[in-house]
């Protein structure tokens, strides 16, 4: 299985001088260059974070929904970052801010959870086949943070099935804030080297992760160097567990 966890920025590009500008630009051309792209990987599962779920950026266009058309993916599964009756939800562009999950394989079962704290708060959890899937967006703030990778790690513990755990974790403090984390799960992480993954024109900060049960083996990780986005994707190739 060929997972691909990308933080595409909304496909607003790799980098903006002033951040309303993210708000005001149109998107849908250099959303099918990274759309691109990423079918040339040729992924089972893609991750999306920070993706447009049809706001006039995109010329009402669903950024989940059209990049599942493009790379053959019959699965995806999106939802608004900010929790259920926050004031976001109702303002245009941030109500079609969120994340999603792209899936080759069948989807036995799909929730969505949210953090008690924090700006973004949604927590994506898929169960396919072979393992059960996470993807999040942590919070900026440290002590924002650590309560929700203990609340992660509860979610963790419900599962019966092998898990991934992905998504950007702003550790901004450096992978060590994953320890705990790591040690309560019993999951490895797949950039095992911590090579840094923002911003991707010059990285030094390690941000993205994709950590996996020990029932799962990795085979192949990879960090490809483009700048489609702030942020570079993260390949990760797992031994399917169906195989």
């Amino acid at each position: 299985m060929r997972f691909v966890l990308y933080n595409i920025r909304y496909a607003t590009g790799k980098r903006i001088t002033r951040a309303w500008m993210d708000i005001l630009r149109r998107t849908d051309d250099h959303f099918k260059t990274i759309t691109e792209f990423i079918t040339d990987l040729k992924p089972d599962v893609v991750g999306l974070v920070e993706t447009d779920g049809g706001s006039f950026r995109m010329r009402h266009l669903h950024q989940a929904q059209q990049m599942a058309l493009a790379t053959g993916l019959p699965h995806h599964t999106f939802g608004v970052k900010y929790k259920a009756d926050g004031l976001l939800r109702r303002f245009p562009v941030f109500s079609k801010q969120g994340n999603a999950l792209l899936t080759k394989g069948r989807v036995q079962h799909k929730r969505f959870h949210y953090f008690r704290r924090g700006f973004k708060r949604l927590v994506i959890e898929l169960e396919l086949d072979q393992a059960t899937l996470f993807l999040v967006h942590l919070s900026l703030r440290r002590n924002v943070r650590r309560s929700q990778l203990l609340q992660l790690q509860q979610f963790v513990a419900e599962t019966s099935k092998p898990c991934i755990v992905a998504g950007d974790f702003n550790a901004l403090m450096g992978p060590d804030e994953l320890k705990g984390f790591l040690e309560a799960t019993g999951m490895n992480q797949a950039n095992n080297d911590n090579a840094p993954t923002y911003p991707s024109w010059n990285p030094c900060h390690v941000l993205d992760f994709v950590c996996y049960s020990p029932k799962l083996k990795l085979n192949a990780f990879t960090l490809p160097k483009v700048t489609l986005s702030d942020h570079l994707p993260l390949v990760c190739d797992f031994e399917d567990l169906s195989a």
